[in-house]
């Protein structure tokens, strides 16, 4: 392949690119869960503090807080000055429930945009169930806590260790790079985890592998270039006083959640990556939806009517020259219309396949037409 080729190629994939995230309204999603992670911010960092209390580690994380939002002084001093608040008053009488209700459907509400966010961007319209819902919520609500107090002090006794070995010309150095490096590290490797959990399909560790390594370090030098910018923010606080850590904060946050949206599109396209190295029309034609849907329908009735295994969207795709993003799409529409009937376990990663609803012998090409006339959708 030619120089001139892999350009071609770099920048078709960067356009298919940037026309997916404008199509899956990534700016507007992260704004939006900048909003419920301003309501569940406090109850959240709440159950942190408490379960660091209950180890003994409370004031290395409020250090560790302050170094996270090192950004936002100001904002990490009033946001711990909320969550004593708040951990004083769940102690008196009915605010204790109020308090626990309040944080419990303000974190649930929050895990709930996450995901539905992130299903977004994998195209995923399958829910999880209830039971995997509680489930999978309430070992967030748990873990999460838990491995923010471990990983702090983990710090605390890498930077002992550091302190004991830095004499010794050697492991010195090392381990000054190696604290240097961990939030890297660490911001890579929750974001790798968080690509290949939340949403409700199955993602390949090397997709999100990647994608994580970048979002960690993207976020990680966007907490630099946001520190080193603190003489323009110190002009902004002698206009608008301490009411300026509203809106920086919250600018943080929105920043913060578009790196990590971005980084799952990236994992999605990853994943996917046969569709964004073809010219995929933006708006394709209602003929030629309504000329892959009938191809569909009759691929997924031959196979019921000669006894085979029903069939998935990859073996659907391999016989049907159509992106999986408009796949996906005419799937669901097809659904919709009561044509074919999805079946799959309730276990994430699960593969899911395609029955007939109805037989094709009360079907013709006009009938369908005009059901998907009457849907009204538009192929994506």
């Amino acid at each position: 392949m030619s120089l001139k080729d892999i350009r071609n190629t770099i920048f078709t994939f960067l356009r298919a690119l940037w026309q997916d995230i404008n199509q899956k309204r990534i700016i507007w999603t992260a704004s939006n869960l900048t909003y419920s992670t301003l309501l569940a911010f406090v109850p959240i960092m709440a159950v942190v503090f408490a379960i660091a209390r209950g180890f003994g580690y409370s004031i290395y994380i409020e250090e560790w807080f302050k170094d996270s939002l090192s950004s936002q002084p100001d904002a990490a001093n009033t946001i711990i000055g909320f969550v004593n608040s708040y951990l004083i008053h769940t102690k008196k009488g009915l605010f204790l429930g109020i308090g626990l209700l309040f944080m419990l459907w303000t974190t649930l509400m929050l895990i709930s945009n996450i995901e539905t966010a992130f299903n977004d961007i994998w195209q995923v319209r399958r829910q999880r169930s209830i039971f995997r819902t509680i489930t999978d919520y309430i070992a967030l609500l748990f873990l999460i806590p838990v491995v923010i107090v471990v990983s702090s002090g983990l710090s605390i006794l890498v930077a002992a260790l550091n302190h004991q070995l830095k004499d010794i010309i050697v492991l010195g150095p090392l381990m000054s790079f190696a604290i240097k490096l961990s939030p890297y590290l660490l911001l890579s490797v929750a974001f790798t985890v968080l690509y290949i959990f939340m949403p409700n399909t199955k993602v390949k560790l090397k997709s999100a592998a990647i994608p994580g390594i970048i979002a960690g370090v993207s976020m990680q030098l966007f907490q630099s270039i946001y520190i080193n910018s603190q003489i323009w923010i110190s002009n902004y606080n002698a206009i608008y006083g301490s009411f300026a850590i509203i809106p920086f904060f919250l600018l943080w946050l929105q920043a913060s959640w578009i790196i990590c949206l971005v980084g799952a599109e990236l994992s999605y396209t990853r994943q996917n990556s046969e569709d964004f190295f073809v010219d995929i029309p933006s708006e394709p034609s209602f003929a030629s939806k309504t000329e892959a849907s009938w191809k569909i329908i009759t691929l997924i009735n031959e196979r019921f009517h000669n006894g085979e295994k029903a069939i998935t969207a990859e073996e659907i795709k391999s016989h049907i020259k159509v992106s999986m993003r408009n796949l996906n799409n005419l799937l669901y529409d097809l659904q919709k219309i009561h044509l074919i009937a999805e079946i799959t376990h309730d276990e994430k990663g699960d593969i899911a396949r395609y029955l007939p609803a109805e037989t094709l012998d009360n079907i013709s090409k006009e009938d369908l037409t005009t059901r998907l006339a009457n849907l009204g959708s538009k192929l994506i």
